[in-house]
Order: structure tokens, then C-alpha cells, then sequence
């Protein structure tokens, strides 16, 4: 009887999570329903899931709406049908086309229009009409009388109760953007889309039962076997797991003596154990798929950087996705691939700003359209922005909306309405209010998204799935993650101004070389690295001053305790006090001493809180590894935290450890939460640092135009031109003859890019660059008007920054001439 329910996931219209559904249709008794969201599929899973776990029996659908307007609700008969409905709402999403007034051939699909929609002697055989409550004692009028085996008994569901159905208006008044006074009742659902009871419902179609019959028979030939399991991703690289196995072996051992040199026993040994439990764990695929994303991205000349937990491996060290040596770190691969762990380990793999999409582009090429797609991300209603948004939808002039934000206990000066504002505020709180992207995270699926998820084209040219990462892992995907920096731009920039500039070819990937140049050590002790990724802000530099830091060890340590949650805790303080005085302190358990000893006991990677959680407080390593998770945003909590919380006081109790000693250590642990990096990623952040101090050390100047080009540091762009010209650099304003849109080098002289400055409009900048590259330099003022077309205002700024002092007139002179020759 239930084929249109709504979610939360209907965006900006329905109210509902998945779990508040499903808990609302075990009180009512209900046996089956479906899940029919309008234009979205973000928790198929959940909601399925939830059905099961009630005993329910879930349908899953979509409800498809065309600016707003209801055209047809489609019902999946079975997983392909399910994918039918999603491929077909992908397709018109990623093509741009809108959706038609009458979908295609769907097989395996019912398809449920709204009353005076479509005529019924036009429907196909898998095509009904539905008949709301409210229209039920207006059929004996109705021509549809006339074709009783069309008509279906349709109650939607969006809401529980009135106060559920104001929430309701005032959603679909911010998806509008009115002010409630203007919401007309074709913008909203009516009030009866309540959670009718099935005896309402009953009573409501007394008088044709048989519509009820029919949307009951609907149901019950729909099923759903959605499951999760690993094998939703790509299964093999080569096309068979033999072969990429076998692939696998030979680039790995060929790397082995590449990185290694022949016959390093330790090395081989460890390459021998990892490509076993890579095997066993079916990871193959995952590792060979990171390696042909490397392998692109530096045919193209990109510079990456591998980190994540996946860097502690030896096997992606040989494969070249990481430059972090685990042998030289002591990084232990077990922690991360073990028999509890069913995904594989994170590769998060860094390229420049501006070379990421190529990189993503060739993903989408290399394995085909429906089966990857970016991960989503729900952008959810939040404190402010909600008190903002339901300001303007009740009318309040924005002085009124700024008191309730700023002042928001502050009762005697809000507006009458701020009242209402938080008490739908706290209904709307954590409400989905529309998709974004995830950071990097990118799927790659054996079988097509569209059997668990719809696909939505984004503004960057790539599509997204519905679900976010917890969704996917939920499903039992695993995901890619290509992310960007600016620091890789910098370094990547500089290799080549050095190449055009001194004719220098610099290897900045000979890592070992890199690590042990005394001048790079030197320049890391002395707290020098404005510029340098990760290491130039002022605490870092101050960090590495205290530290006397002139190594790559203690380099990888300063890198995890700067982040917020060992500084939060006090244990930075307390890391450069134990660092300088190792013999004055004791350590807070035998425990620390014994696994902590790197670090003086203070726990400073995420592998340091499974270490304690698990040898201190007696937690399984499965469970200390959720844990872990968990504390770094990699995996949803619900009670899990909760339960793991508990767990540990209890075996600390069972222990014997006193109370005070039980909480100072989950104090510290605690304090982890999302900051803290695994060892593996400070080692790898460590690498890159090390590159952009060597570059700083030997090749300043290009380094430094090479930083002020790519954007996006710690300082001011002003900073960086003044740290160049510290290291010897000639500055010199933008000019005409020797300027390019970007900042330049000739020598010692480093001309400002047309980038900087205010009001440069970049077609004008590129047209006179490009006319001159064409023609040669500009010998007046007048040769340059005739050459090139500029806008008065845009030669007004050239003049203005001095672009014309070769002609040796001054500005006054210039605009004078530009009026003549005007």
C-alpha cells in the first residue's frame, strides 16, 4: 500500500531520515514499502537495511520530478529494474537533458502517474494511474472509472504529523527561496501525506478495496536483493586475477631492485610476506588500479605524492606510488592489511592543483562511464546558516537575522519570530540540504553504479553518486582517493624554471640523496622554510627551532605533533621536553615505555592509540582499529564510540589501574580525534618538505617564483615577493615587453605576472602576451594600441603600474599619448 515514501533525501522537501521512516512504519504495523525519493537514491542502502534489520519488506524506487513538477513515481520489480530507473535518471542528469514528460522502455519497472497526467488508454501494461485518499469519493464521476485494472490506491508519505508538515512548507520555501507568504500550494506537498496507519487506509478506500488489493500486489512482486560485499569493486586490473597477480609480482620485484639494489635480504623478505597477504586479502586489483593512475599521471610529466595508510607497505614503495621507505620508518604493514580489515589500505594520492582533473579524466576514460564516479558529500542544514535561511523565509530584515546569529541567548533583542525560528531550527538540524563532492574520493566498480546508486553530473564535468563515503563503505566499496595540493605545483614549477632559467636538470624524486644533503639539513635546523610545504607556518618553524630538528625522523615526528590534537592535549610541550631531556621523565605505564619508546611516550601517530587502546587496555586489534577510524572521521560512529568507550574503563577496571590513571590515558587518546596522521602520512608529507627545502637551498629564486605562481600558502602573496628578493631576486613591476600572466624569471630578475594585478581582465593580459610572442616586443605606446585591442580601462592599469617605463615616459606623459594616439 506504501509505493511513494520520502526521506530526508527527497532534498528540501522531505523531513524523514531512513531510521525515522522505518521506526514510524514498524509502529503502524506496515509489512512492506517503498523508497521512492524524488531524483535521489543517497540511502538505498540504509533504508534497505533498516527494513530488514525491522522486518519489513523493502521496495526500492524513485520518485522523478522536473523543476519541481511531479511526473512519475517508478517502482524496481528487481535489482535490474532498479537499474534501469537509475541509469535513466543518470543519463539525463550527466547529458543535460530533462527528464520527459513519459519515461522509456524500463523492464523489470512499474511506473505510477499522478492523477490527469496521462490518459489511460495510452498506458503501457507496466503502467498505472495513482488515486490519492482525498480524490477516492470523486471517481464514480471520473472517466477513469472506466479502466478500474489502471488505477492504483497512491498515499504518499513525506511527513508524521502537522508540525512535521510546517517543517515541510518552510523547506520547500527555501528551495524556492520565497518568504512563506508566497509558497503556493502546487510547491508543496498537501497535508494528507501524512504516515497514514493501514486501517486509515482501509477506511479511506473502503469504497474501491480494490485499489488497495492492487498497490499491495505491486509490492509484493518487488524485490531487492542488495547486499554488500567487496566484490562490488573492479575485480581485476588485467582482466583476470592470475594475470594480475602475476603482474603484480613482476613490477613489484623489479621495483624491490630498483629501490633496493640486489640481494637486500630485509627488503625481499618483506616484499615476499606483503604480496601473500595481498593475495589472500584480494587486494591485487586495488594496487595495480593505483599504480596505472601513477603510471598516467607521470607520462604526463605530473608530480604526485603517496600517502596514507597504504604508504607503510613495501610493495607500493617498489611500485613507485609512494616515496616512503617502511623499512627505514620501522612502518609495519600488518597494522593496516590483517585479518580484520576488509578494505584496503588508504592510498591518498597528491598532484598538483592544476594537473588533478587530467589525472580524474583518465580514470573516467580508462574505466568507463557508469562504472566510476566521485564520491558525494551531504551538505547538511548547521547552526547559522539555518537561523539565516529561516530568517529570510519568515521575512526578518537582515539586522534582525544578524542579532539572532550573533546574540543568539540574547532573547530580550531577537525579533518575535526568532522563537519559531529555533524551534524548526532544531528539526531541520543535520537535514541534507544538497550533494556535494568529496574530496578525492573516486569509485571504480566491477558491475555498473546504477545497480546501488543514481549518478549526478556536477558543475567540474565529473558525475557523483548519491551516496557518501560511508554509504559506499557500508556497501562494501572501496575508494581511490586523487587529491591536489599547492605545494606539488610549487616544486613542479620551479624544476622547470631551473631548466629554463640555468639549464639545469634537477631529479627532485632522488629521495635518499635529498634526505642526507648536509645544506637541506641545515636550512631545516635553522627554521628557514618560508615557502616550504607544511613546514612554514609560524609554529611549524618554531617547532623545528625548538627541536634542533635537522633530520627526516624527527621531521616525520614534528609533522604529527604540530596537528591540533597532540598540541590540544599538551603533549607537544611535553614531546620537546622529553625530546631534550629523555632521562627526566617517567613514563605514565610500563605499557608506554615499552611501545612508545620512539616517541617518549607520547602517543603522536594513530598507530600510537590502536597500540594503547589494545596492549594497555586489553581491546581486540579489530576493535582498536575501529576505534581509530572512528577518532579520524573515517567512519561513522552511531554507538560503536560509545560501546568501544565503554569496553575500555571496563577492562581498565578489570585491569586494576586506578581511575584517575584510566582517564588521564583515554584524555590523551581522545584528543586525537580527527587530527591525529598515521605515521606512513607524516612520512609521506616529510618527503615532499624535504623537496621544497632542497629547492630553497639551491635554486631560492626559482623556488620562490614558484611558490608566488601557484597560490595558496601560508602567507600573503607580498610575503613571498619579499622572501624572494631576501634571497637576491630583482623585483621588478609587471611590464609589457617581459611580463607573462604568471610571475617570470630572466636570470636574477623576477618580473610580477599581469596576474597580481587589480582589475587586469585575464583575456587582455593573454592577448598581449601572445601578440607579442607572435610579432616581438612593443617599441611605443602607439605600436602597442595598434597591435593589440585593449579596453581604456585595462591600458589605464598598464600605464598606471609602470608596464611602459622601457618607452622612458612617465605616467602623465603616457596618458597624454594614449589620449593622442586614442
Amino acid at each position: 500500500m506504501y509505493i511513494n515514501c520520502h526521506t530526508y533525501f527527497s532534498l528540501r522537501y522531505g523531513i524523514l531520515s531512513p531510521k525515522a521512516l522505518v521506526a514510524a512504519a514498524v509502529e503502524r504495523g506496515v509489512t512492506a514499502m517503498a523508497l521512492t525519493d524524488i531524483n535521489n537514491t543517497s540511502c538505498t542502502y540504509e533504508f534497505v537495511t533498516c527494513c530488514r534489520e525491522a522486518g519489513i519488506r523493502p521496495v526500492l524506487g524513485l520518485e522523478f520530478r522536473r523543476e519541481g513538477q511531479l511526473l512519475y513515481i517508478g517502482l524496481a520489480q528487481t535489482d535490474a529494474g532498479f537499474a534501469r530507473l537509475c541509469q535513466f535518471l543518470s543519463d539525463c542528469s550527466i547529458d543535460g537533458v530533462p527528464l520527459p514528460d513519459t519515461p522509456p522502455e524500463l523492464p523489470d519497472t512499474l511506473i505510477i502517474y499522478p492523477t490527469a497526467v496521462r490518459s489511460p488508454d495510452k498506458l503501457r501494461a507496466n503502467e498505472y494511474i495513482g488515486i490519492r485518499p482525498e480524490w477516492v469519493n470523486h471517481l464514480f464521476r471520473s472517466p477513469l472509472r472506466h479502466y478500474p485494472d489502471k488505477l492504483v490506491a497512491w498515499a504518499p508519505v513525506t511527513f508524521l504529523e502537522r508540525e512535521g508538515y510546517r517543517t515541510h512548507k518552510l523547506l520547500r520555501c527555501i528551495d524556492r527561496n520565497i518568504v512563506i507568504g508566497k509558497l503556493r500550494p502546487e510547491d508543496h506537498a498537501p497535508e494528507g501525506e501524512v504516515f497514514h496507519t493501514p486501517e486509515q487506509l482501509i477506511q479511506a478506500y473502503a469504497k474501491y478495496p480494490q485499489l488497495l488489493t492492487r498497490a499491495a500486489d505491486l509490492l509484493a512482486g518487488c524485490e531487492t536483493g542488495m547486499t554488500s560485499t567487496f566484490r562490488h569493486n573492479r575485480q581485476t586490473f588485467t582482466g583476470s586475477t592470475r594475470d594480475d597477480l602475476q603482474l603484480l609480482h613482476k613490477l613489484t620485484r623489479t621495483g624491490l631492485v630498483r629501490r633496493y639494489g640486489k640481494g637486500h635480504a630485509a627488503a625481499t623478505d618483506r616484499v615476499e610476506r606483503e604480496l601473500k597477504v595481498i593475495e589472500m586479502q584480494h587486494f591485487a586489483p586495488y594496487f595495480l588500479i593505483t599504480w596505472d593512475i601513477i603510471r598516467y599521471a607521470s607520462s604526463t610529466g605530473s608530480h604526485h605524492v603517496g600517502r596514507g595508510s597504504g604508504a607503510n607497505s613495501i610493495v607500493a614503495y617498489c611500485l613507485g606510488i609512494t616515496d616512503v621507505d617502511p623499512l627505514e620508518l620501522d612502518l609495519y604493514f600488518e597494522r593496516f592489511i590483517n585479518p580484520y580489515r576488509t578494505s584496503p589500505p588508504d592510498f591518498d594520492i597528491d598532484f598538483s592543483w592544476d594537473e588533478r582533473d587530467d589525472v580524474t579524466d583518465y580514470i573516467f576514460k580508462r574505466y568507463g562511464r557508469g562504472y566510476t564516479a566521485l564520491l558525494a558529500t551531504y551538505n547538511t542544514f548547521k547552526g547559522k546558516s539555518i537561523v539565516r535561511e529561516l530568517g529570510k523565509v519568515f521575512g526578518l530584515p537582515k539586522a534582525d537575522i544578524d542579532a539572532i546569529v550573533h546574540e543568539p541567548l540574547a532573547r530580550e533583542k531577537h525579533h518575535p519570530y526568532a522563537k519559531h525560528i529555533f524551534h524548526f531550527g532544531q528539526r531541520l538540524e543535520d537535514v541534507p540540504n544538497y550533494l556535494s563532492i568529496h574530496s578525492g574520493g573516486i569509485l571504480i566498480a566491477e558491475q555498473p553504479l546504477y545497480g546501488h546508486t543514481a549518478l549526478q553530473m556536477m558543475p567540474k564535468g565529473f558525475p557523483v553518486t548519491h551516496f557518501d563515503m560511508y554509504h559506499a563503505e557500508d556497501l562494501g566499496f572501496h575508494k581511490y582517493d586523487v587529491l591536489s595540493q599547492r605545494g606539488l605545483g610549487h616544486i613542479k614549477e620551479a624544476v622547470d624554471l631551473v631548466r629554463e632559467n640555468q639549464g639545469k636538470a634537477i631529479d627532485i624524486h632522488d629521495i635518499p640523496r635529498i634526505k642526507e644533503d648536509a645544506k637541506v639539513k641545515a636550512q631545516l635546523r635553522s627554521g628557514r622554510c618560508i615557502g616550504c610545504f607544511y613546514i612554514e607556518s609560524p609554529a611549524m618553524r618554531g617547532l623545528l627551532t625548538k627541536l634542533a630538528c635537522d633530520n627526516y625522523v624527527h621531521l616525520v615526528a614534528a609533522s604529527s605533533i604540530i596537528r591540533p590534537g597532540v598540541a590540544k592535549s599538551g603533549m607537544m610541550r611535553e614531546y620537546i621536553q622529553r625530546f631534550h631531556k629523555p632521562n627526566d621523565f617517567e613514563y605514565i605505564h610500563p605499557v608506554f615505555r615499552e611501545h612508545l619508546g620512539e616517541t617518549f611516550g607520547v602517543m603522536v601517530y594513530q598507530e600510537d592509540v590502536m597500540k594503547i587502546v589494545h596492549h594497555f587496555a586489553g581491546l581486540d586489534l579489530d576493535e582498536s582499529d575501529v576505534l581509530r577510524r572512528i577518532m579520524t572521521g573515517k567512519k561513522k560512529s552511531s554507538d560503536t564510540f560509545e560501546r568501544l568507550q565503554r569496553k575500555y574503563f571496563e577492562n581498565c577496571q578489570e585491569r586494576g589501574y586506578s581511575r584517575e590513571l584510566a582517564e588521564e590515558v583515554w584524555r590523551q587518546v581522545a584528543s586525537f580525534s580527527g587530527y591525529s596522521f598515521c605515521k606512513a602520512h607524516s612520512a609521506s608529507y616529510a618527503v615532499e618538505s624535504f623537496q621544497s627545502l632542497y629547492l630553497k637551498t639551491y635554486y631560492p629564486l626559482e623556488f620562490m617564483v614558484g611558490v608566488i605562481n601557484n597560490f595558496g600558502g601560508f602567507y600573503s602573496t607580498e610575503v613571498y615577493v619579499h622572501e624572494a628578493r631576501m634571497q637576491g631576486a630583482s623585483i621588478h613591476p609587471p611590464c609589457v615587453n617581459r611580463s607573462h600572466w604568471l610571475t617570470h624569471i630572466y636570470g636574477t630578475d623576477v618580473y610580477l605576472g599581469f596576474v597580481h594585478l587589480q582589475g587586469m581582465e585575464r583575456q587582455a593580459g593573454m592577448a598581449l602576451i601572445a601578440e607579442r610572442k607572435a610579432h616581438g616586443p612593443y617599441r611605443s605606446l602607439g605600436d602597442f594600441t595598434s597591435r593589440v585591442e585593449v579596453t581604456p580601462e585595462q591600458l589605464d592599469i598598464l600605464i598606471r603600474i609602470g608596464a611602459f617605463r622601457f618607452t622612458g615616459m612617465n605616467k602623465y606623459e603616457l596618458m597624454w599619448e594614449k589620449a593622442r594616439v586614442g
